[in-house]
């Protein structure tokens, strides 16, 4: 199996050829800054007692406190966690705002377990690290099986445990509790603001361009709703079951309404179904990665007819397959800025409890547009100068940014 780390660690090295930087300076921005293993007992509804593996790592803190997710998931390693908490440096470094890069989970499938289960499982992991964490040291985040209910419990814990409230040790809250309007759809919302920056970019007409979302969970249903209702063309969609494909285009208000009811997208209005991988190969101008690491790869790279590869999920293309995209001609949007809104608008809510005041859906939505076409802006103008793959100008922008960070302290 690939090692998401060790990909990150390539993505890295092409930046640094293109830098002016020092042999030491490389080792501490290849190495995480520490990663806590922790392993706690729950007793679960049945009486018997489990024990339950989390880690949390941070990654580097140069640029300001660590800033990253924790997700439920049977697959969570140490390595993705560690890789996770190195694109998160990269992504809030990318876009400019003061955090870090950090990242947890607890290997777990949310499915076998009970809603009292669950809160019990979030309670007792925020006891086993409550002190690796703090709102200035290392703020959580809601990722993949997490959400705001889980963040809720979690922020309930830490309270509990400091004795006093402190909203912005989490993001990703309930509003009622201290979120932040708009973080519910800020990863797609991000990347409809970075889409439309690449499309003026390359003088399109956004109008009836056509388009392929794989994955069609919170970050990809939101983003294919956005760019269907500025008139462009959902031709496929899919879940981890299976794609729907319509040659006239389809909708996707219609199609999670569908998928709700039915558990699934197969069936769905005059579709026929395809594979995923059928999808990721499709003849559409604007391909929408948005499900899982390693999907575009080698094997398949070569068949992507898409102009531009927007990516929503995190590490969904190889560096393999990276090159053979840069040879197309296909503008990749790469994850550290495509999917960034995230992080940003989880900024916005620190920010907010910190400073004890809310803004309004409008303020966020028109603070993240400026931050997200500022990122695309800085990213596009280093690939035109420094004639690279966006991947490797986003990373060079990045690690610029926490190099500066990391000389102004220490030298």
């Amino acid at each position: 199996m690939t090692s998401a780390f060790n990909n990150m660690k390539k993505q890295l090295n092409k930046a640094f050829s293109k830098i002016k930087i020092t042999e030491s300076e490389k080792e501490v921005l290849s190495k995480p800054k520490e990663t806590l293993e922790v392993n706690f007992p729950i007793r679960l509804d049945n009486g018997e007692i489990k024990v339950f593996t989390g880690y949390r790592s941070h990654y580097n803190n140069s640029r300001g406190p660590t800033k990253g997710g924790i997700r439920f998931h049977p697959d969570v390693s140490k390595d993705e966690v560690e890789a996770l908490a190195a694109w998160m440096t990269w992504k809030s470094a990318v876009v400019n705002i003061p955090f870090g890069g950090g990242k947890g989970g607890v290997i777990i499938n949310p499915r076998d377990f009970s809603k009292f289960e669950l809160e019990r499982i979030s309670r007792g992991y925020i006891r086993a690290i409550h002190d690796f964490i703090g709102p200035d040291k290392d703020i959580p985040a809601p990722d993949v099986y997490t959400n705001p209910q889980i963040m809720s419990w979690m922020m309930d814990e830490y309270n509990h445990i400091k004795g006093k409230h402190i909203p912005h040790m989490i993001t990703g809250k309930p509003v009622g509790v201290g979120g932040s309007h708009g973080r519910g759809d800020a990863t797609a919302k991000g990347g409809y603001y970075i889409l439309l920056s690449a499309i003026k970019k390359l003088g399109l007409d956004k109008k009836g361009l056509k388009v392929a979302v794989q994955g069609f969970g919170n970050a990809g249903s939101f983003l294919a709703q956005m760019l269907y209702d500025e008139g462009m063309k959902i031709v496929a969609v899919s879940d981890s079951k299976g794609a729907i494909f319509s040659e006239q285009g389809l909708n996707p208000h219609k199609a999670l309404e569908y998928k709700s009811k039915n558990k699934g997208l197969a069936g769905f209005d005059s579709t026929k179904e395809i594979t995923n991988r059928e999808l990721l190969e499709l003849d559409v101008d604007v391909l929408v990665p948005a499900a899982l690491e390693n999907q575009i790869t080698q094997e398949n790279a070569d068949n992507i007819k898409a102009n531009i590869v927007l990516e929503l999920a995190n590490g969904p293309t190889t560096p393999e397959a990276d090159e053979i995209l840069f040879k197309k001609n296909i503008l990749l949007i790469p994850d550290i800025l495509a999917n960034a809104g995230g992080v940003t608008v989880s900024y916005y809510e620190w920010v907010q409890n910190r400073a004890g005041e809310y803004w309004d859906i409008d303020t966020v939505y028109a603070k993240l547009e400026k931050v997200m076409n500022n990122g695309f802006e800085a990213v596009y103008a280093i690939k035109e100068k420094e004639k690279v793959d966006t991947r490797t100008a986003a990373y060079i922008v990045a690690v610029t940014r926490v190099l500066d960070a990391i000389r102004s302290r220490h030298m």
